[in-house]
């Protein structure tokens, strides 16, 4: 069963019939950039690149997925991209090994594409400019059939200061339109903290130097203070964009370096169509 999340916008894999949703916290060093301003690109690249890049989508924007189809062969281009990181595959599949002539479906199968989940039309063309360029793509997000196991390990818990341990379970429960029973907001936080420590782990073991790790993720997940910046060891330079449909402000001044601003979305009620869902 799916549920669509209300935080991010996009479709998240359920666990029990339920979904997951929200970020994790601690700092980590911040990229001189000027906090806030609009995404540019060519300001980034005349300053020393960062190490990784991350931008946090909003998963029901498609011109979200266009604008880091761009950044993505940008950064290839300037033979500057050390490799590509999916929250959109599993942890353990790649394109290492993959010649750039690779067709789609050949990348598809090596990293276990969910098109069902992330529609490869939304996706498939920042990955393909990534595998054109001879830079690997790695899934990066946490395999469903280890998330039971998470759920149980109360380790989680104490990774971010309480204050951000508390956003991250008021998020899940926000996200849910206050449906999740108390009991669960714990178990599923340490799903998100779990998926956040891989992501950054896929993306430190692939730096490079005087090269960025791009991370392509849902924008809970990038937040500097609850997010994967939080995983990043001392010394990272990262820098965390995320994409904003319309002008209302999706994140804190202290979670983002650069917004991305593309057109409003038709409103919606997701709360009405997630309690639909619940129904069901």
């Amino acid at each position: 069963m799916q549920i669509k999340s209300i935080r991010n916008g996009g479709w998240l894999p359920g666990l029990l019939g339920l979904a997951l949703l929200a970020g994790c916290a601690s700092q980590a060093p911040q990229a001189a950039a000027p906090v806030n301003a609009e995404f540019n690109p060519a300001a980034m690249a005349r300053s020393k690149a960062p190490d990784v890049l991350l931008l946090g989508e909003q998963h029901d924007a498609a011109e979200h997925q266009q604008w880091q189809q761009t950044t993505v062969a940008r950064w290839a281009a300037q033979q500057q991209l050390a490799a590509l990181v999916l929250e959109m595959a599993d942890a353990g599949h790649s394109t290492q090994g993959l010649a750039p002539s690779a067709s789609e479906t050949q990348v598809q199968q090596a990293l276990a594409w969910n098109d069902k989940g992330w529609p490869w039309q939304h996706y498939g063309p920042a990955v393909m400019a990534a595998v054109q360029a001879g830079v690997p793509v790695l899934g990066g997000n946490l395999p469903r059939a280890q998330m039971r196991d998470v759920m149980q390990q109360t380790r989680w818990d104490s990774h971010l200061p309480p204050a951000g341990w508390q956003r991250q379970l008021d998020a899940i429960a926000e996200g849910h339109c206050g449906l999740l029973p108390a009991s669960q907001l714990a178990p599923m936080a340490r799903i998100q903290l779990a998926k956040d420590e891989r992501l950054a782990h896929t993306a430190i073991a692939q730096l490079q130097p005087g090269k960025t790790v791009v991370v392509i993720a849902g924008r809970g997940h990038v937040l500097r203070s609850i997010g994967i910046p939080s995983w990043l060891p001392a010394g990272t330079r990262s820098v965390v964009a995320i994409g904003q449909a319309g002008s209302q402000a999706q994140a804190d001044t202290a979670d983002r370096d650069w917004v991305h601003t593309t057109p409003a979305l038709p409103a919606k009620d997701h709360c009405a169509a997630l309690r639909e869902k619940w129904k069901k």
